[in-house]
């Protein structure tokens, strides 16, 4: 067993740990990060992201208050103030900073939340991993390479076990590096490994769903919620642990790498509707493919939905935004079933066709007389408009929920210093990026952008733990 003192001791390599140990050598202290993969260029969520950095849909270099505004709606109200204010006043710094790192941004698209895209873009065309020398991998290597300079190091292949408290106060972890046990003495502990996506007896126990092998992992499998059990072992407090963030993907997904992260089918299921096995709506999916995913994976069966909808909406929203699914799901194998009836439609799909039959008049009638409110479940006037069914060929595609991280986890207050069960300060612990809970998920699975809340909350820790001093 050897001791290695440093100042910050990181556990996790993604954009979270990765600002934070940065932005803690930039102030002079030695962070170490620890990162379990021993692979050069290791997976995690943030190599595979697409890197569009907004803060609730809302462009990053808005008034603070139209962030605090944005993020408020997006959670209905539910997320921590003094986290939500530290989110949207430090937004437009954190792409700032990352730009000064040599990070590369163009504007992806048209709409005004893509103003800030890692380059060159990640487009997935070819899978998950279709990553290398895009969006995220990018972003990683620029900021690995930076950190080098600045003096810090990460430690592949070291995975932290156990958190070290002496007199309330974490002073550094106890880790395996490679077989052998070694303690790591730090000023302070930043958990940054990311949410429990990929651990399945975590995903029942905090209700996300019944069956997490029916969830595409649409993830890189790294986040198994590590550092949220030595967190609560050490007495820390959670916060917000229902909730993930996804989306509605094509079922075949969950045998084929060529069906996720894209494309999903949030937008035709919003169109039109998805239904379960009884033909019948069970969640208002006005509200995003998020919230309806969340839905999904929260049925008996989370891969037993089908999204219904017609030949307007496969022409439509089906072959709008990022990597559309008209065409790319049925060119990479994606199952898409269609008919020239209702009925028939129910047929092909193992659905009862009354029971679909009437579910496709309701929406119609709902949307062509505005009683929407009126749909058994309401269906709101939320991001995604409902459209009618009205146009043949009629389109069925059997849809799991594809969970990309978890949105609850370690409690934290504005500065990232996580919490003791009890509501105080947890001394020399910090928690960044998706490892937190406190603004997303809950009953709304409320989203606002896991990039911006990863590194500003980084930032916030290394910028906390230098002005505490020597303490």
């Amino acid at each position: 067993m050897t001791t290695t003192p440093i100042d910050l001791c990181v556990v996790g390599g993604g954009l979270a740990g990765l600002s934070a140990a940065l932005r803690a050598a930039e102030l002079g202290l030695k962070p170490v990060v620890l990162e379990q993969s021993a692979e050069q260029h290791y997976l995690c969520n943030s190599r595979m992201s697409s890197c569009v950095f907004h803060l609730a849909s809302t462009n990053v270099l808005s008034p603070p208050a139209e962030l605090e505004r944005a993020v408020q709606a997006a959670t209905q109200g539910t997320a921590h103030p003094g986290l939500v204010r530290a989110l949207a006043g430090n937004a437009e710094r954190a792409v700032r900073w990352l730009q000064g790192q040599g990070v590369r941004f163009i504007k992806g698209s048209a709409a005004a939340y893509h103003n800030f895209v890692v380059a060159p873009p990640a487009t997935h065309k070819e899978g998950p991993f279709d990553i290398v020398g895009r969006g995220g991998d990018v972003l990683l290597r620029t900021l690995e390479a930076a950190l080098a300079k600045a003096g810090g190091s990460i430690r592949r292949g070291v995975s932290a076990r156990e958190l070290l408290v002496r007199d309330g106060r974490c002073h550094g972890v106890l880790a395996d590096a490679g077989g052998a046990q070694e303690r790591i003495e730090a000023r302070a502990v930043l958990i940054a490994d990311g949410g429990f996506q990929a651990n399945p007896e975590l995903l029942r126990e905090y209700g996300i769903s019944p069956d997490p092998a029916r969830v595409v992992q649409r993830n890189a499998g790294s986040g198994r919620g590590e550092g949220l059990r030595m967190a609560i072992a050490a007495g820390a407090r959670t916060s917000g642990m229902l909730g993930f963030y996804g989306h509605v993907l094509c079922r075949d997904a969950l045998s084929s790498d060529r069906l996720w992260p894209y494309p999903w089918l949030d937008l035709v299921a919003g169109a039109g509707m998805a239904v379960g096995p009884d033909g019948r709506r069970f969640a208002d999916e006005s509200r995003g493919g998020v919230y309806l995913a969340n839905r999904m994976a929260a049925l008996p069966d989370p891969a037993s939905a089908i999204a219904i909808f017609d030949q307007a909406i496969w022409d439509g929203p089906g072959a709008a935004f990022l990597n559309p699914p008209n065409p790319r799901l049925p060119d990479h194998g994606g199952t898409v079933v269609t008919a020239d009836t209702i009925e028939q439609l129910a047929g092909q799909l193992g659905l009862p066709a009354e029971a679909l039959a009437d579910e496709v008049r309701r929406h119609n009638a709902a949307v062509a007389a505005g009683g929407l409110d009126r749909l058994v479940p309401p269906r709101s006037q939320g991001p995604l408009a409902p459209q009618p069914i009205a146009t043949a060929p009629f389109y069925g595609v059997p849809v799991a929920a594809g969970i990309t991280h978890t949105m609850g986890g370690i409690a934290i207050d504005e500065h990232a210093r996580a919490q003791h069960a009890g509501g105080a300060v947890f001394a020399g612990l910090y928690a960044a990026g998706s490892a937190t809970g406190g603004v997303e998920g809950g009953e709304h699975a409320g989203y606002v952008g896991g990039l911006v809340k990863a590194c500003v909350t980084g930032l916030l820790a290394a910028e906390h733990l230098a002005a505490e001093g020597g303490t």
